[in-house]
């Protein structure tokens, strides 16, 4: 008996409890064995067996909390990510224009990614598939986005265009209701508005107010809010027929050509043509280019792909607030911005708003599947 047992690994044991009950009731007389009667010897250990055996519920419910937890860091990471990149994005503008520093901004992205493909490391395959769909995901971010967002911050000032993105997780929330069938109960929407006042009341009492004069330019943020709602909706459902890396390198080369192209063409009308390079020359412009590129564009690309697949958009999307606290405290530290106390309060009315949405209404989750989108839309 023990070395018939010992030919069963772990992954047969399911198969050897039967081969037991088998042996058993075939077998021409039930003689005893060991001084046992056969019966008793098989059906304990096929007892043993069953206990051996492990739980997969309980395996699958620690991996899914494992993989929420790892979620949770990815999106603060983002948003850290995210609320540095406006501090890069400022260092970046002081050596260039919006159009270079895009162009600039997705090469990088595109090289960088283009390096690990050519290898043979990321494996890309769009045979087949309605590429047409994801030159339409392009179009909507980075091209909408951005196009949208710099156009506006033309015909509005800065401190409109903070306010306006602080409404992206309400406008995400509400076409993820429509398109995604994402639902969120009372206290999540009721926390994603207070994490969205919390913005508001910062900008409202550093003196900031929307001018509605300049509707021209609020308009076209408000668009750009939409675009990047519309893309991580869309991204969700591409997800079907692309992998993440097949869409984030379209994406990614997408960008990099139009920019290309429309930071040309300007040079060209201004006749600066041979100063496109200029900004290269600067360090501190090649090295906010690398972080606005690789780590603002690629890693919250990779990083979301695995949040959005564990938690919906509406989750996900409050997390961008955050950004806000992060640029505080960037502003703070490395260009001495002054704190006060209705900074600290927005931020706990942020931070409040972010747990909330997240804990309040764990239980009615339903995660889906989800491609490759940026945690938060990033600044030029």
């Amino acid at each position: 008996m023990p070395s018939f047992c010992c030919c069963f690994s772990p992954s047969s044991w399911t198969t050897a409890v039967p081969a037991f009950e088998q042996l058993y009731r075939y077998s021409p007389t039930k003689s005893r064995l060991f001084g046992l009667p056969t019966e008793r010897i098989l059906k304990a250990t096929a007892k043993t067996f069953a206990n051996t055996l492990p739980d997969p519920g309980k395996e699958r419910s620690t991996m899914i909390q494992k993989e929420l937890r790892l979620s949770y860091f990815f999106a603060v990471l983002n948003a850290v990510i995210i609320g540095l990149s406006f501090l890069f994005a400022k260092i970046a503008l002081d050596h260039a224009g919006p159009l270079d520093t895009l162009a600039f901004r997705f090469a990088s992205s595109f090289l960088a990614m283009s390096v690990p493909v050519a290898l043979g490391w990321v494996k890309l395959d769009y045979r087949g598939k309605p590429v047409h769909k994801v030159l339409l995901l392009a179009a909507l971010y980075p091209l909408g986005f951005f196009t949208l967002q710099a156009f506006g911050l033309l015909h509005a000032t800065s401190a409109e265009g903070g306010i306006l993105y602080a409404f992206t997780p309400i406008v995400t929330m509400i076409v993820a209701s429509l398109a995604l069938k994402e639902t969120t109960t009372a206290l999540q929407k009721g926390s994603i508005f207070v994490s969205v006042f919390g913005v508001v009341f910062i900008f409202v009492m550093k003196g900031s107010r929307i001018d509605l004069s300049n509707l021209a330019g609020i308009s076209l943020l408000l668009l750009a809010c939409f675009a990047f709602a519309g893309y991580t909706v869309m991204a969700r459902s591409l997800s079907k027929s692309f992998r993440p890396a097949e869409m984030t390198y379209f994406m990614m080369g997408v960008g990099f050509a139009a920019f290309l192209v429309a930071s040309v063409t300007d040079h060209a009308a201004a006749g600066t043509l041979d100063r496109v390079f200029d900004p290269l020359s600067s360090g501190a412009f090649v090295g906010s280019i690398l972080f606005l590129g690789v780590a603002s564009s690629l890693v919250t690309a990779l990083t979301s792909t695995y949040i959005l697949a564990r938690m919906e958009a509406s989750r996900m999307s409050v997390f961008a607030n955050l950004s806000t606290i992060v640029s505080m405290a960037a502003g703070a530290i490395v260009l001495g911005e002054e704190l006060t106390i209705y900074h600290l309060i927005g931020s706990v009315m942020i931070l409040a708003g972010v747990i909330g949405t997240n804990r309040l209404g764990r239980k009615k989750a339903a995660p889906k599947p989800a491609a490759a989108v940026p945690a938060e839309a990033e600044p030029l």
